[in-house]
């Protein structure tokens, strides 16, 4: 199958196989987001690591300064107080084990992140065969089981993301919508990578950064000069 028009038009905007500046990279990529919606931008970042050892893992979560541009659906298990304050911080959903019921009755998946105070992962636990696939269990390394269930939902809201290795050792993330141009788009880059870095395994060796590459949703490509981040 032959490429689309618009992404052999994209291709013709910049050097395949050249390594750009990040700023330069992300002004491209928002001039290949040629489709007719709002287009997210993505970063993914192959790390020289070995993701089946544990000490080589890479996951944690960060707040990008200008958001996703996505409206954040959040879930939250939790009783009493901690279930009204998740409500007043602006959860979309908030239960215990009627929330277990409802996604294991109706199948149901009407929200992108999952968050749960300490002492409910005993009733979470029970759908981590249903979550855990689809990257949704809580976890205290993302920040997603934390006894402030309030900070975590409006972290969630305000452009949260989680960003952890998959099985070819490569971090994908969005970092944001075309829309936001290259400026606020590089703030974010910058706060991922630089969280990224931060968070480099003391086992791994030589070269961290193997590549790095920016994407918008249906565009090519472009690669970006990781040796120049790592600086």
């Amino acid at each position: 199958m032959s490429a689309g028009k618009k992404y052999q038009e994209s291709v013709k905007l910049f050097e395949k196989g050249k390594l750009y500046d990040a700023s330069e990279a992300l002004d491209l990529v928002c001039k290949t987001a040629k489709a007719k919606f709002d287009e997210t931008i993505e970063l993914h970042i192959r790390l020289g690591v070995d993701s089946r050892h544990a000490d080589q893992q890479v996951r944690g979560a960060v707040v990008l300064p200008n958001g996703t541009g996505k409206d954040v659906r959040v879930l939250v298990f939790a009783r009493e107080d901690k279930a009204d304050a998740a409500k007043e911080a602006g959860a979309d959903f908030v239960g215990a084990e009627d929330m277990v019921q409802k996604i294991q009755s109706e199948n149901w998946f009407g929200f992108d992140v999952v968050i749960a105070s300490p002492d409910m992962m005993g009733v979470v636990g029970r759908i981590g065969k249903i979550l855990g696939p689809k990257g949704l269990m809580p976890n205290p390394k993302a920040g997603t089981v934390t006894p402030d269930v309030a900070k975590a939902v409006q972290d969630a809201k305000a452009g949260k993301i989680e960003y952890r290795l998959d099985k070819t050792n490569i971090i994908h993330c969005p970092i944001g919508k075309a829309s936001f141009g290259a400026a606020k788009l590089a703030e974010n880059f910058n706060t991922l990578m630089s969280a990224i870095i931060k968070a480099k395994p003391a086992a791994a060796k030589g070269q961290y950064l193997r590549s790095v590459t920016v994407a918008s949703t249906m565009g090519p490509g472009i690669k970006i000069n990781s040796a120049k981040i790592e600086a």
